[in-house]
């Protein structure tokens, strides 16, 4: 009999960690090859975690709502076989795999190789810091630039003393209130580089009979974290256009029907709405972006979120990578898979990883338009409204007439830092030209 040690695999790039949700078995359970073990949780995605190997399972290390890194043993199992190293392959050198590895792009190593910047001397440095900081506990230590003498007056809470984020906001909190209370100037801290706007304490909210306090779930605590520090990083502007889609709307009539009985599946108007970004992101590139202090980032690669609501009332975005590189057909079957994943909770972390722009269709619950927030670290992100017939007036040879037609909003946000006005506005006009236009003798 030998031990073999169950690892949390890598899930993704970008995803460092894990939280264990549940064990679909107890210590001393056999488990099968290929059998999910653990159900996890990592950003707003749940997966369950499958073994490489048969065995009895001995020993759980990480228990429930417990964090786990990638690539740390999360349980030990008892194997049939040799000893452990007989179990476990040797690993191969760096000469042997280096031809397998992705490398980015230089300017994205250079922002990887700096996961902090250093605002000051006595600034935080990951580097040479021996505490273990999760992304989102960087993320505000960055932001807020805590030092690390400051880092190490706090107290963590976490699983063997780690700072977590609540333990974070508490000390910024306390932090702003001392410094909100006015200070006579001195050589070593001027006057200017104190603050003092205070924090508005949070009103209470007063409850009356019959209210009902509902505690929000994992998923929407993210979501909520993550809006407001979208709205708090990006000064949001939005711009609005009113596409004729007649073309699209007869096109897609003409075609669906064929479509569904030549693949089986459904062919909505998404796949033409991408088609249509990803030719505008072609014409302006710079929309295709991302912030990294006072560098701009510009992505190769075109990958389009798409924000998809689930039946719980949640929103997750899956994504289709490389966009520009899918035919209609591609795009069409893509759009399905991921939208029926998400739905059924089968995506995995990688799904939901490195969008570069992001398209939510609004009109799916009759609205006509809406304001979206940026996902972070996109720069811009565009919602679509309902479809509804409308009077209007069309230009012919022979004069002006007014004529049924089916319009629809189209509202483009922008991170003011980066997009203006003029790119943010050209963009979602071409967005428009290619929906206006579009070839009603297009193949799918």
């Amino acid at each position: 009999m030998a031990e073999y040690k169950l690892l949390l695999p890598s899930m993704g790039e970008g995803v460092m960690e894990a939280t264990i949700i549940s064990w679909m078995f107890n210590e001393g359970d056999f488990i099968k090859e290929d059998e999910s073990v653990v159900e996890i949780a990592t950003d707003k995605v749940d997966s369950d975690v499958p073994t490489p190997v048969s065995g009895k399972i001995i020993k759980i290390l990480k228990q429930k709502d417990e964090i786990a890194k990638i690539g740390e043993a999360i349980a030990i199992l008892e194997t049939e076989g040799g000893s452990q190293d007989s179990e476990t392959p040797e690993p191969k050198s760096y000469e042997e795999v280096k031809d397998q590895i992705h490398q980015p792009e230089p300017e994205v190593m250079s922002a990887l190789e700096k996961p902090l910047t250093s605002y000051s001397d006595n600034s935080y440095n990951t580097q040479n810091s021996d505490l273990y900081l999760s992304p989102l506990v960087k993320s505000i230590v960055q932001e807020e630039k805590i030092s690390e003498s400051e880092l190490k007056t706090i107290k963590g809470s976490g699983l063997e003393g780690r700072i977590t984020k609540e333990d974070i906001l508490g000390f910024v909190k306390n932090r702003s209130a001392v410094q909100s209370v006015p200070v006579q100037q001195s050589v070593s801290q001027p006057v200017s580089e104190v603050k003092t706007q205070p924090i508005a304490p949070a009103k209470p909210i007063s409850l009356n009979d019959g209210d009902e306090i509902i505690q929000m779930d994992r998923v929407r605590k993210i979501i909520a974290e993550a809006m407001v520090n979208s709205k708090h990083t990006s000064p949001h502007v939005t711009s609005f256009i009113e596409a004729d889609v007649t073309n699209v709307v007869t096109w897609r009539n003409a075609n669906k029907n064929s479509y569904q009985k030549r693949d089986g599946e459904k062919l909505t108007f998404m796949p033409i709405f991408i088609r249509a970004v990803v030719k505008a992101i072609q014409d302006f590139p710079m929309i295709n972006v991302s912030v990294d202090g006072d560098k701009i980032i510009k992505k190769k690669n075109i990958n389009i979120g798409m924000a998809t609501a689930l039946p719980d009332g949640n929103l997750i975005v899956p994504v289709i990578k490389n966009a520009d590189q899918l035919s209609l057909s591609g795009l069409a079957k893509a759009i399905n898979d991921l939208a029926y994943r998400a739905r059924n909770k089968k995506l995995t972390p990688a799904d939901t990883q490195g969008a570069t722009y992001t398209i939510s269709n609004v009109g799916t619950f009759g609205n006509l338009m809406g304001t979206p927030i940026i996902p972070q670290p996109q720069v811009a992100i565009l919602a679509v409204g309902a479809i509804v017939k409308k009077p209007a007036v069309i230009e012919t040879e022979f004069g002006d007439v007014i004529a049924i037609r089916q319009k629809m909003f189209m509202s483009h946000s922008y991170d003011h830092r980066v997009v203006d006005g003029s790119l943010g506005g050209m963009f979602l006009k071409h967005v428009n030209d290619y929906l206006e236009n579009w070839d009603l003798n297009t193949e799918i």
